[in-house]
This record gives C-alpha cells, sequence and structure tokens, in this order.
C-alpha cells in the first residue's frame, strides 16, 4: 500500500458525522403515541487541490496525488450524510418514552458496503448505487424528577459538543475521500483536525434532571477494538461520562472516556483515557467557541486510531478547535481553525526511528465559511479550508479545497 493509500484509508475511517438538530417536520399523534420524522438532505461541489510532491506522513489528513493527479473534484456529500429520523413518544405510568430510529444515505456512487468509508467494493462508476449507514436505533425513558435514561446505539460523549457545534457541519471543511477520486457519505469537516470524533456508540447511559443549568451524563458503551486491530474480547465495557451547564448566551461542558485495551500475542495491554473541555458564548450576532482535548492511549482523528505503538505503549495526544462566526440577518461569516497533535512513545522511537518519524506529528486545518438561509430550513453556502499535515520528522504536506453546495433540513 502506497503512503498515499495508507494516507487516505486513515482519513476515511473516521469520516463519518451527525444528524443535524432541526423542527420535526412531520408529527402524527395516534391515540397515546406520537410520531415524528426529520431529517436533511445536502450535496456539495468539492474541488481540492492537493499536495503535488508528497512526503510520507503516516495518518496525515492533507490530500495528496494519487497516480500523478493532484487535483480532484467531486458532487457528494459534506460533513453530514442526508437523514432520515423517525421517532415514537409516549407517557405511560408517568414516564416519557421515546424510540429513535435514523436512517442516513448518501449521494456518491458506492456499492463497497461500507457508504463512509468508501474502500473496497465498486465506487464512481457506472451502474451504481449510493449506501446506506444505519446508525441511531435507541431508546429512551425517564421524566424531568428522575432524569433519563438512553439505551441502544446514539452518539458518543467524549467529543460530542465540539462536533455538534463545528460551523462546518452544514458544510464540508477537511474534504477527507472526496479528495481522492473515492467520495464516501461525508467529509471531515474538523474531525482529526482539532477533535476526536466521537462516534456512534453502542451504550446504556443515565443523564440527571436539571440542576439549577447544569445536566451530567454517565455511563457504559461497547468496548472497542483499536483500528486495523484483530478482534479481541474486552473483561469489562467502556465508560464515558458529561457534564453541561447553560446560562443564557453562556454553554460549558466538559467530557470524557475510559477504556482498558485487552492484550495479544504481540501486544501488551493498556489503558486509554481521554477528556476535552470548552464552550461557547453567543452576544449582538457574535458567538465564539473553542475546546480542548488531551488523551492517552485514544490517538488521533477516530476513537483507538494510531493510539499505541506496535508492542502496546499507549501514545499520548492532544488537540483543540477555535471558532467565530458573525451572523447578519440570514448570512452568517466564520472562521475556526484546529490542530491535532499525537506524540510517539520513547520505545517506538528508540526501536525504528525512521518510522516514528513519518508518523504524524499535527493535522491543522483554517476554514472560512459564508451560510445563507435562503429560507428558515434550506441554506447555500461557500467555504475554504487549507489542510496541513506534519510528520514528527518535519516533512509535511498541504492541501486546499473549495466547496459551494445546499443543506435543507426539515
Amino acid at each position: 500500500m502506497t503512503h498515499q493509500r495508507i494516507g487516505l484509508a486513515l482519513a476515511v475511517a473516521a469520516a463519518a458525522a451527525l444528524a443535524p438538530t432541526a423542527p420535526q417536520a412531520v408529527e402524527i399523534a395516534a391515540g397515546a403515541w406520537k410520531f415524528t420524522l426529520n431529517g436533511n438532505v445536502n450535496a456539495d461541489y468539492i474541488h481540492s487541490s492537493c499536495e503535488s510532491t508528497p512526503v510520507i506522513v503516516t495518518g496525515g489528513l492533507a490530500c495528496t496525488e494519487v497516480d500523478g493527479q493532484s487535483t480532484a473534484s467531486s458532487v457528494s456529500n459534506g460533513l453530514l450524510p442526508a437523514a432520515f429520523v423517525f421517532g415514537v413518544s409516549t407517557t405511560q405510568n408517568g414516564l416519557d418514552i421515546t424510540g429513535t430510529f435514523g436512517m442516513y444515505p448518501g449521494t456518491s456512487t458506492n456499492d463497497g458496503g461500507d457508504p463512509n468509508h468508501a474502500i473496497g467494493g465498486t465506487t464512481n462508476t457506472g451502474l451504481g448505487t449510493a449506501g446506506l449507514d444505519i446508525r441511531q436505533v435507541y431508546l429512551t425513558f425517564g421524566n424531568k424528577e428522575m432524569g433519563t435514561f438512553t439505551v441502544g446505539r446514539n452518539i458518543g460523549l467524549f467529543g460530542q459538543d465540539a462536533i455538534l457545534n463545528d460551523m462546518t457541519l452544514p458544510g464540508v471543511g477537511g474534504p477527507g475521500g472526496a479528495a481522492t477520486g473515492l467520495p464516501g457519505n461525508t467529509t471531515l469537516g474538523s474531525i482529526g483536525l482539532g477533535y476526536i470524533y466521537t462516534d456512534w456508540l453502542s451504550q446504556i447511559d443515565y443523564t440527571t434532571p436539571d440542576m439549577g443549568g447544569t445536566k451530567v451524563t454517565f455511563g457504559i458503551f461497547d468496548p472497542l477494538n483499536p483500528i486495523g486491530a484483530p478482534p479481541e474480547p474486552k473483561s469489562a465495557p467502556g465508560f464515558h461520562g458529561k457534564i453541561a451547564y447553560t446560562m443564557g448566551g453562556l454553554y460549558l461542558s466538559a467530557s470524557g472516556l475510559y477504556q482498558k485495551q485487552t492484550a495479544t500475542p504481540t501486544v501488551a495491554e493498556y489503558n486509554s483515557h481521554a477528556w476535552d473541555v470548552g464552550g461557547k458564548y453567543a452576544i449582538a450576532g457574535f458567538e465564539v467557541a473553542g475546546w480542548y482535548y488531551k488523551a492517552t492511549g485514544v490517538g488521533t482523528t477516530a476513537l483507538f486510531l494510531l493510539g499505541a505503538d506496535a508492542v502496546g505503549n499507549p501514545r499520548d495526544s492532544d488537540g483543540y478547535l477555535a471558532q467565530v462566526t458573525y451572523t447578519v440577518g440570514p448570512t452568517k461569516f466564520g472562521v475556526n481553525y484546529g490542530t491535532s497533535k499525537l506524540h510517539a512513545t520513547s520505545a517506538e522511537q528508540a526501536a525504528d526511528p525512521v518510522a516514528a518519524g513519518e508518523l504524524v506529528g499535527n493535522n491543522s486545518k483554517i476554514t472560512g465559511g459564508i451560510y445563507h438561509k435562503l429560507t428558515d430550513n434550506l441554506t447555500i453556502l461557500g467555504e475554504y479550508s487549507n489542510v496541513k499535515s506534519k510528520a514528527l520528522n518535519d516533512g509535511q504536506n498541504t492541501g486546499n479545497t473549495f466547496n459551494v453546495g445546499a443543506f435543507l433540513s426539515f
């Protein structure tokens, strides 16, 4: 596998995103039950100018030439795939009960069976079809006095607020697979470029009642294997939690996770843990937001991607996303900058300094965007993004992306 394709695999392995929070377009009452439907449809023209003389950056997210071609065009989804989210709700014996099922189709041709990754199978050929991702299947029960339990597959807690408040959510940001000729359902936004992807996890959580603007959520999730590693049974679940505080235009939050990775014949057992902290403040059309994270054994871009060296010594990582937006009338202007850093272990630096030097030390991005609401539900947008990937040996690749598109929420 060439280093360009390694970079592609790492980029698209994290390229999945979230359903937007939108007003419910359809609401039907049937006896004691209420049925709802909401979601979005979107597409962008995406053009990337990629590094034409690339160096090896293992885990780098800046696009590089493929087979001598250093520019790429696509018409595909942005950070969000399309979404159709069905919900049911009722109240029984004093408990508010809901169920949610979310389907996430794409627009790009992908017969590979993995609509977000676009690896394998048939992509971008005639007689193909788009992929469908099922990422939300969960129930909730509780009330204002006792709090709420969430059971099933839903968005994770660690890193959740960073991506939900990323201004590129309806846009593109980092192009990911869209700059390679293998577009999937999603681009990167700022995934791996300021935060680690929160992901969709099978989980059981409890959220406290509102306590003067503060809510706490904690629970367990189905433990994940490191990306690229063989499956291994885990003796315990993963644990995650989040605390959030809201007062007027101020929002603050912190989250974290912990999971033990199982030993194998060649890899030692190690602990993975991470936390983030940040918030946003809105006043007079301006909104300033930022989140910082720090992790050990979790890696970069996606959960448990490059989280440890070859023998199981956990790598440290950290990063942040900073963002300023200004909204006047129906138009929002914004700029955000993010960086994600990964640190090699002393053991791998001593054992193979060349390979350790080629490991990504820093993926960073700056995006400027304009988002204009033609109607309450229809937004047209344009963005420019510059992505840089720097190896620990100071080798660097740079890519530039421009996109324009439309986003309909309902």
